[in-house]
């Protein structure tokens, strides 16, 4: 194994990082999963003085008053806020660590498949400057394919498809790589939007990030319900400024997000038209499996069965299969070495 295997058994203080767009999950070698906390920072606008972070920052979206800012670092599975990104992870790594800086950890983080070389970049220096003393990146398909169990290291093919909160990353993976990978930027946060723009437009009813996402994750589908559902919903008029309360169902809402699904189907279906013919069997077999936040969608999966006429698959807990798969790699040198980006591993 070398010095590197004995390195990572002997520094425990090492983490895995699912940096998402949406939340931040940390798993800690031998401890499992430590931290799930949003991706938010709330800093005073002018002296840029961070105030709160996580769960603390994300009650403040919205309700902030003139000097206060609530940011998302993240967007779309990439760093949007260099400064605010390296002060959420060394805020999130501290807290994991108890406080404690005697161990600069070893770091490997889930990254989008399709990460351009300068979005790399800005993920690695800002996990460096938040303390790690190395850093390693995975494709956050290939993780979410660990964390779920699936036997990616054998040639026979998987297809995964993750759901985040900015990206949906689409991978056909065998033999510990990405044979062919399609990522979108529609995902969880776009959805909320089409939500929030739909009632704007319909409604001329202004609401916020965190109600649309409650009317998602309420009665939002991408396939008819078995039943009717109904949700009220409360914003601010935009034609006389008043606050008041409207009545909405699912069949409107799904109607919204038509256009995110959409998209998200044709680029499952653009994978399928490249996936090499001797992996194609083994996705009839296997079928496609979902994950990520985004996938947890009410009626997501019957809608892909009904599109694609193969079996689906959600996994037990969408929302952490990248961290676990990350998570697996702390504890399996020998898989690190098989599925991290070649220009974040030495040997």
């Amino acid at each position: 194994m070398g010095f590197l295997g004995n390195a990572f058994n002997y520094f425990s203080q090492d983490i895995a990082v699912d940096l998402g767009t949406a939340s931040t999950l940390i798993y800690m070698k031998g401890k499992g999963i430590v931290l799930n906390e949003p991706s938010v920072v709330t800093i005073e606008t002018h002296s840029k003085k961070i105030l709160a972070v996580g769960e603390e920052a994300k009650r403040m979206v919205g309700r902030t008053p003139g000097n206060l800012k609530a940011i998302r670092p993240m967007k779309e599975g990439v760093i949007a806020d260099f400064d605010m990104a390296e002060q959420m992870l060394r805020y999130f790594i501290q807290k994991v660590h108890k406080g404690g800086t005697l161990f600069r950890p070893r770091i490997i983080i889930g990254v989008p498949s399709r990460i351009t070389q300068v979005e790399q970049r800005a993920v690695k220096e800002s996990a460096e400057l938040a303390g790690a003393r190395e850093v390693y990146l995975i494709e956050e398909p290939v993780a979410a394919a660990i964390g779920a169990g699936l036997p990616i290291t054998e040639p026979s093919g998987n297809m995964v498809v993750d759901i985040g909160g900015g990206t949906t990353d689409i991978a056909v993976i065998s033999l510990g790589g990405i044979v062919y990978s399609e990522s979108v930027r529609i995902a969880g946060d776009q959805i909320d939007s089409a939500i929030l723009n739909h009632l704007k437009r319909e409604y001329s009813l202004l609401i916020g990030d965190q109600m649309a996402e409650r009317i998602k994750m309420e009665i939002g589908s991408a396939y008819p319900l078995s039943e009717k559902k109904q949700m009220a919903v409360k914003g601010r008029d935009l034609v006389s400024g008043i606050p008041r309360t409207i009545l909405i169902d699912d069949t409107e809402v799904r109607a919204a997000l038509e256009d995110c699904v959409t998209t998200i189907i044709g680029a499952i279906r653009q994978a399928l038209e490249h996936t090499p013919p001797e992996l194609s069997g083994d996705i009839i077999d296997r079928g496609i499996v979902l994950t990520g936040g985004g996938s947890l969608l009410h009626g997501l999966d019957d809608r892909l069965r009904e599109e694609t006429s193969l079996p689906i698959v959600t996994v037990d807990d969408p929302l952490t299969s990248v961290v676990l798969g990350v998570g697996k790699t702390l504890e399996e040198i020998s898989l690190l070495r098989k599925v991290s980006s070649p220009s974040t591993f030495s040997y």
